[in-house]
């Protein structure tokens, strides 16, 4: 069914910038957008349905490009300890950190995880997004990462929500592996990622690439597995230290490097020749009250993409709004109001190599918007908490949320 949706501004977030068009229409058609621009330059072809849109501001769908939405139980408790002074480093020493959560996820029912995640992710789509990121990493051996990974597809399947599957099983070392890293990262290319790569369930592949993860050397052995199997990288790189794991990514063209707060210019350097995206994670900065900055005037200046996410997780970023990461983003890391508004459209695209068919509202793209009762995209940053009035569409249908 062709629809007409009218009366109403559009920032299309075209090439990263508002690009907006005033008095805008959209047609759209199976799924897409078959027309956009000036609602006076119309063209007079029919249509089936008409939808006046009352003013709103459209941009495209929001993208959560960085979640480990599926997990077991809850780290509140570790959370009430960084208050008293701990430090992420010292919870992981003591057995909590990822370890805890691999704990309640392998304890977890599929059943269970979906029904937990399906809660978390119905808050992000009241939010605006209708593209997610999901990784695995709490299960951290064959059976509990193919549950992870099922789950994932699960959601996808059963939410008017398009969900991305990564693997990312090199996240932490599994008890049963302790002191034996490298014959973990053996298992992982050898057995466990070929594995639920065959069964389809792997979209990308991540790592941890940290003092206290993995080595750039284990991770490096990740990313040439992963290419042997034709998949894309990502990475969790620079968040505690620099290990120049923003490069290591970069030279195996991965689509992302994420956190990226110990980054340097070299780096920087890196990520923009290779077009490899920055995921800058505001929610994990202030959960761990950082004070390490990512340097975003070095990633400004090499013109490097920089994306914004949640990075829902139950440890380090619960967070249930990624138009609170746009706020964060502002105020903690200095973007601008549309720098942050790219950072979950055009920009997380492309961090999940969907920059072709999603992220902004071009012909020919899948139409994904959203439809804000606000006077200027500005505000889309600027509220704090709250739902903004709104209504969603996907692939061209208007959901209830």
């Amino acid at each position: 069914m062709r629809t007409l949706w009218q009366h109403c501004h559009a920032a299309t977030m075209a090439g990263g910038r508002y690009a907006i068009i005033e008095d805008a229409a959209i047609i759209t058609a199976a799924g897409r957008i078959e027309w956009l621009g000036p609602r006076a330059e119309l063209p007079s072809s029919a249509v089936a349905h008409s939808v006046d849109l009352a003013g709103a501001w459209v941009t495209p769908g929001l993208i959560d490009c960085h979640t480990h939405a599926v997990f077991g139980g809850n780290r509140s408790g570790e959370f009430e300890q960084r208050l008293q002074g701990v430090s992420y480093a010292q919870i992981a020493a003591q057995g909590g950190g990822i370890a805890s959560t691999v704990r309640a996820t392998r304890a977890a029912s599929e059943d269970q995880l979906f029904s937990s995640a399906r809660q978390r992710l119905e808050a992000l789509m009241r939010d605006g997004v209708t593209t997610v990121e999901i990784k695995s990493g709490y299960g951290l051996d064959l059976a509990n990462e193919r549950k992870i990974l099922r789950v994932a597809r699960r959601l996808g399947d059963e939410l008017a929500l398009t969900v991305r599957a990564t693997c990312l099983a090199a996240h932490a070392l599994p008890p049963e592996y302790a002191g034996r890293a490298d014959a973990f990262i053996e298992h992982i290319c050898q057995q466990l990622l070929p594995a639920l790569a065959d069964e389809g369930l792997v979209d990308a592949v991540d790592a941890f690439c940290e003092h206290l993860a993995f080595s750039p050397a284990q991770v490096e052995k990740v990313f040439i597995k992963a290419h042997e199997l034709g998949l894309p990288v990502k990475l969790h790189a620079e968040q505690l230290s620099s290990l120049h794991g923003s490069s290591l990514a970069a030279r195996y063209q991965a689509l992302s490097a994420d956190h990226l707060e110990f980054m340097t210019e070299q780096d920087a350097v890196a990520m923009a020749q290779a077009g490899t995206v920055a995921v800058l994670l505001p929610g994990a900065f202030y959960c761990l009250r950082e004070t390490q900055l990512p340097p975003i005037d070095a990633l400004r200046r090499h013109g490097v993409k920089m994306a914004l996410a949640s990075d829902l997780n139950p440890g380090t970023s619960p967070g249930l709004s990624l138009r609170l990461m746009l706020n964060m983003g502002c105020t903690l890391f200095r973007m601008t109001p549309e720098e942050a508004l790219a950072g979950v459209t055009v920009h997380a695209a492309t961090a999940l190599g969907l920059g072709d068919s999603h992220g902004s509202l071009e012909v020919g793209k899948v139409a994904d918007f959203v439809a804000w009762q606000i006077e200027r995209p500005a505000e889309l940053a600027y509220w704090l908490g709250g739902e903004l009035p709104k209504r969603v569409v996907r692939m061209g249908h208007e959901l209830n949320l």
